[in-house]
């Protein structure tokens, strides 16, 4: 695969190429999904603001006060970068474009990972603009494996375009990786019942590469390093 292969050399991975299989839902369904998943991400950072806020408005030390401000900064800046992140992720970011430009999927995994200094990002990808389901597939891979970085640690992501297809390789390592068994199980087969607004990505993730005819690939369980691997058709 190239420059993107190498997130994955002297690895196994556990094919799941077998049945991918687009699992409908219907619109009202999808929605409270994603706007479950956006609440809970964004209930932190904003709720920072409001303490904050009540803060600044009481305090009268000038030293005190610098720091509610630079807590609202941070806050600001927080909100700010998971909205732009699920925007491109979830949503209609991009436009109506048919392709994206990958520097934007970069500064957005960038802002939603890369701002605590926890987790170190690596951009392995040359296009300078991917199609628009490739780029929302490759971010929601790297936010469930950014996600399982419990103590940070480093978070590679390529994607390469060839051969009438497109391949995306996401690799996580760190002190500590947990990936969730109903987020795995959920990005494998799509879910059996009802979704959880936590596997919202997954979820995405596997309807995404299924609906597009492509596969996906993930590492056992018990490696120490988390890779996640698809290939899409490249229309």
């Amino acid at each position: 695969m190239g420059n993107a292969a190498l997130a994955f050399n002297g690895a196994s991975l556990l094919q799941i190429r077998l049945r991918l299989i687009a699992r409908p839902m219907n619109a009202l369904d999808l929605a409270s999904l994603l706007c479950s998943r956006l609440c809970h991400d964004l209930m932190s950072p904003v709720g920072a603001l409001n303490n904050g806020i009540e803060l600044l408005s009481d305090e009268t030390d000038p030293e005190m006060r610098e720091k509610c401000l630079e807590l609202l900064e941070d806050s600001a800046r927080a909100t700010a970068n998971k909205l732009k992140f699920f925007r491109l992720a979830f949503g209609a970011g991009g436009g109506f474009a048919d392709e994206i430009d990958a520097a934007e999927a970069r500064t957005a995994l960038e802002g939603l990972f890369g701002s605590e200094g926890r987790i170190e990002l690596g951009w392995v990808v040359e296009d300078e603009k991917l199609p628009k389901g490739a780029i929302r597939l490759l971010l929601n891979l790297a936010l469930l494996a950014g996600d399982a970085l419990v103590r940070g640690g480093q978070l590679d992501v390529g994607a390469e375009r060839g051969a009438g297809r497109i391949e995306i390789a996401v690799r996580a390592e760190g002190p500590r990786i947990l990936l969730d068994p109903v987020l795995r199980e959920t990005l494998a087969t799509g879910g059996g019942g009802s979704i959880e607004p936590r596997a919202a990505g997954a979820w995405l993730a596997h309807s995404l590469a299924a609906e597009g005819g492509g596969s996906l690939r993930l590492s056992d369980p018990a490696s120490d390093v988390l890779m996640i691997g698809a290939t899409i058709p490249s229309l």
